[in-house]
């Protein structure tokens, strides 16, 4: 663990700065990675053939605000607890809790109300749907809180940051339905895929960090990666990945197997992104400011959802079986 260094911020600490800290550490900004809820919500909507009505948008609208509060509650907690460490990285340190411009007390009183406000929303949805984002908190505080701090071990850090994936796919689907169960084919792989897109983040800042001690200094689970097992890491996350999606698609939706080589090709972006200096890899939040992985996403998204609600005779037939069925 690295020393408790002094807050490097030299400015007076003011009301206002205290407030605007506080407003800093939930990182509204980071709202963006919600559009892994979406999913969750058209893929009952186009298979179960679901009614769109005015009391949908109005549980849409509060399972979104109580997942932002439960994703900003987490947010508060890891400012908080990585303060000691964010010091030592090249760009974290100039967090507000990094900086000594939070109060540590007020910040756990929020970090619980958001929670408490998050949960209280949730329950007016469905118990699933509550279930489902106490979840959220709950891998949050395993993610961050000792002695669990899964963050800190190798591996069990992607697995468990990347839980949220499937986690935040199922909070989409209770918004919709309480009613039926995802398929386990297709929550493994957004859980999969979220492990890809984290490992590539921790890959990305490896690489940036280049300098074993320091990163082992900032995150104990880089005392244990190289760029060669982080690499074989993501080529097993991606494989994984795919093959579970590839169960979906056969069991329940044959079309999008048209869908493969968009998903395809905007994973290898996102991989070619993580050798980049200071990738956005490593800020998810503003990905949005990739012009080509932004219209590959579109574009992809766009033709997902045409072969949810289409029927192509001729891809049945192609793939229809030829050998009978094993015993």
């Amino acid at each position: 663990m690295p020393p408790l260094s002094l807050p490097t911020s030299s400015k007076p600490i003011t009301l206002t700065g205290i407030l605007k800290a506080h407003l800093a550490i939930m990182r509204l900004d980071h709202s963006l990675k919600n559009i892994f809820v979406l999913p969750g919500v058209v893929v009952p909507i186009t298979l179960l053939h679901l009614p769109i009505s005015i009391a949908f948008w109005k549980r849409l609208a509060i399972g979104f605000a109580a997942t932002t509060l439960i994703a900003c509650s987490n947010y508060v907690i890891n400012e908080v607890l990585d303060a000691p460490f964010d010091r030592l990285h090249p760009t974290k340190k100039n967090r507000p809790a990094a900086l000594g411009l939070v109060s540590v007390p007020l910040a756990y009183v929020q970090w619980l109300a958001m929670m408490a406000a998050g949960i209280t929303l949730g329950l007016t949805i469905s118990h699933a749907f509550t279930v489902a984002l106490a979840s959220l908190w709950i891998m949050g505080c395993f993610y961050n809180i000792r002695p669990f701090r899964t963050k800190d071990v190798a591996y069990l850090d992607v697995v468990t940051e990347s839980v949220n994936n499937p986690l935040r796919m199922l909070l989409g689907w209770y918004m919709v339905t309480s009613t039926i169960v995802p398929p386990a084919s297709l929550l493994i792989f957004y859980w999969m895929i979220g492990c890809y897109f984290m490992a590539l983040k921790r890959f990305s800042e490896y690489r940036d960090i280049g300098d074993k001690a320091v990163s082992g200094a900032y995150r104990a689970s880089f005392r244990h990666y190289d760029e060669r097992n982080l690499l074989c890491s993501i080529t097993f996350y991606a494989a994984v990945a795919m093959l579970f999606f590839g169960a979906f698609v056969m069991r329940y939706k044959l079309e999008l197997i048209g869908a493969f080589p968009f998903i395809a090709i905007m994973m290898a972006t996102y991989f070619n992104m993580a050798f980049e200096p200071e990738s956005a890899v490593q800020n998810p939040e503003k990905l949005y400011r990739h012009r080509l992985l932004m219209v590959e996403v579109i574009v992809t998204i766009c033709v997902i959802c045409a072969l949810l609600y289409f029927r192509i005779l001729w891809i049945e037939h192609i793939f229809a079986p030829t050998l009978p069925a094993l015993n």
